[in-house]
């Protein structure tokens, strides 16, 4: 991991020195119209102010003040008038207003991670660099004028910042957990048309409505991003209620005694891991997780418990037997009707499940296994291994594998050497 945490510090650090240095030539030169910068730092700060906290799956927790700092990153002009503040100062205000804006949450220790600031640093300073330059040179206006090319461009110019963003996000990622890079970045691509296109499309608006109509177009583009902020947070809410109503759903088989403490936040915590190693959306991920989170409550419905809750270890008719029964019961509690499929066919021949179940069925063997079977871990994925020819697909068990010797993914679950 020490590979991990340079690469974290050289992205920090090339972040902190971007907005020292534009901080640093904006004092060297003064600021440029101070009622348009003033202006949108109060947009940024005011964005800030009404972030939420990042969950999972949530890109942005400030789309306001990220659409904010984008349009001041893009603005060519202002009600007609050339603007002048190029890129430092571009950076310096979107600095200055982040700051201003986090300040309550950093009292209340709430506050940003690193890795979001410096992220919003160097994607607004990517954008400014591209846009400030070629307009103050008076390029695009010769070029492309001020009709739909121009827009296009701001558009087209928005998308790599966005590109950008992604990349840098899956690298930090990858830096922090070891996960691998591929599906890391195809995640953050696949979040982009949720609220990163919201923060794109205000963005874009933001610069074209202030170049015609001054800064009185501020107040009217904000709104519409503020009011879908909103509504994502209740979205938010409503999930978090809803992952906190499985976890305890699923804590019914260890109060009951059906299964050992921990079992299924270990298996629901690995599975995820391996469900991102083989390139799982966003959305699969929370099925897969809910799925292994209730994959062992069709054990709550028989009348002689399993000998320490271990499925994996009956005879394959028992198997698909409890996992009927825990599609039924997961069915009457609402949960998503995928959810149900998955926890169904677990215990199916590996060829006829859908990938969510193959993972479900592995890393639950491994759980089960790894307390049973002589050499811990180590001989559980040997069993693991063995059982590829019908019952564990080699794939998955292959990822499980890299998951492990990484470190894993659950707690309480060892690291498993390579190999």
């Amino acid at each position: 991991m020490s590979a991990g945490r340079a690469t974290v510090g050289a992205v920090h650090a090339l972040a902190l020195l971007a907005a020292l240095a534009g901080i640093a030539a904006t004092l060297w030169h003064g600021l440029a119209e101070p009622g348009t910068a003033l202006a949108f730092g109060a947009l940024i700060a005011l964005g800030e102010l009404a972030r939420w906290g990042a969950g999972p799956g949530e890109r942005e927790p400030a789309p306001l003040a990220a659409a904010g700092s984008l349009a001041y990153a893009l603005l060519g002009e202002n009600a007609g008038h050339s603007s002048a503040h190029g890129a430092p100062q571009t950076l310096a205000v979107a600095v200055a207003g982040a700051l201003a804006g986090i300040v309550p949450h950093v009292a209340r220790g709430h506050g940003p991670g690193a890795d979001q600031l410096a992220r919003r640093v160097l994607t607004v300073g990517f954008a400014a660099l591209c846009f400030q330059p070629l307009f103050n040179a008076g390029t695009l206006t010769a070029r492309l004028g001020h009709g739909p090319s121009y827009a296009l461009f701001l558009l087209l110019l928005l998308l790599l910042t966005a590109l950008c963003d992604a990349v840098l996000a899956a690298l930090l990622h990858r830096a922090r957990t070891g996960h691998p890079y591929g599906p890391l970045l195809r995640e953050q691509l696949r979040a982009l048309p949720g609220i990163g296109s919201a923060v794109c499309a205000t963005g874009t608006v933001m610069a074209l409505g202030v170049a015609v109509a001054g800064l009185w177009a501020l107040p009217v583009f904000a709104v519409p991003l503020l009011l879908t902020q909103v509504s994502y947070r209740r979205y938010a809410a409503v999930r978090t209620v809803n992952r906190q109503t499985i976890a305890s759903l699923a804590r019914a088989t260890e109060i009951a005694g059906c299964t050992p403490p921990g079992h299924a936040r270990r298996v629901a915590d690995l599975s995820r891991a391996v469900g991102r190693e083989l390139g799982l959306s966003g959305a699969e991920l929370t099925v897969l997780e809910y799925a292994a989170l209730m994959h062992d409550i069709g054990q709550l419905s028989l009348v002689d418990p399993v000998e320490c809750g271990a499925t994996a270890l009956l005879p394959a008719p028992e198997q698909r037997r409890i996992a009927l029964l825990g599609g039924a019961v997961v069915r009457q509690t609402g949960v998503a009707a995928a959810v149900a499929v998955v926890v169904e066919r677990q215990a199916d021949p590996y060829r006829d499940q859908p990938l969510t179940a193959r993972i479900v069925r592995t890393v639950n063997a491994y759980d089960d296994l790894a307390a049973t079977t002589p050499g811990g871990g180590l001989g559980a994925l040997e069993r693991l291994r063995l059982g590829t020819a019908r019952d564990y697909h080699p794939d998955v068990v292959e990822s499980l594998a890299r998951v492990l010797a990484r470190g894993g993914a659950t707690r309480g679950v060892a690291p498993v050497p390579p190999g």
